[in-house]
């Protein structure tokens, strides 16, 4: 979204999952889900199957960790598994990670088509936000998914077969 609206002549159409332009409480899961994951770091595991037995203190629902492990990779030297992003920089960022650097919907405008998918269990993407949605992102178009937030994880048969795709762009 931030791309969009600072660049638009870089971008011909985004598609936002599960977040709106707008300044969010991240859920106190996000730190918890930190912590498992210094945890897998600091055990230096060599399979994805041990950092997930260690997830599981930190993350109880299965998509929740299945997402979180697409982002270990294997070390340079290939002797265990690693965060593509440092813990240490994800840890700093949390509590800024939420917030939208936009303030003014009146502002600037992305014109070309958006698509919002949100997932009906979660509250990043409330009705509320749906006006100032529509302010930035006038051509928006908003599709339910029946999920939390980890929407693709969660439900991805429903986000593959929305049927989104081709009337959105």
């Amino acid at each position: 979204m931030t791309v969009a609206l600072r660049s638009p002549s870089k971008v011909a159409n985004i598609v936002s999952v599960d977040n709106a332009p707008v300044d969010a409480a991240l859920k106190s899961d996000f730190a918890k889900y930190v912590q498992g994951m210094r945890k897998v770091e600091d055990a230096k595991v060599k399979r994805q199957s041990d950092a997930d037995a260690i997830l599981k203190d930190y993350a109880e629902e299965l998509p929740v960790r299945q997402f979180l492990l697409t982002n270990l990779v294997r070390s340079e030297d290939g002797t265990h598994q690693k965060w593509r992003i440092p813990i240490k920089y994800l840890a700093a960022a949390l509590d800024n990670m939420a917030d939208f650097p936009f303030k003014d919907p009146d502002g600037v405008r992305f014109n070309k088509p958006a698509l919002f998918v949100r997932g009906t269990k979660s509250h990043y993407v409330s009705d509320e936000t749906l006006p100032i949605i529509g302010r930035f992102f006038p051509r928006f178009e908003l599709v339910d998914v029946e999920a939390g937030h980890w929407v693709i994880s969660e439900n991805p048969e429903a986000f593959r077969q929305g049927g989104f795709y081709p009337h959105a762009f």
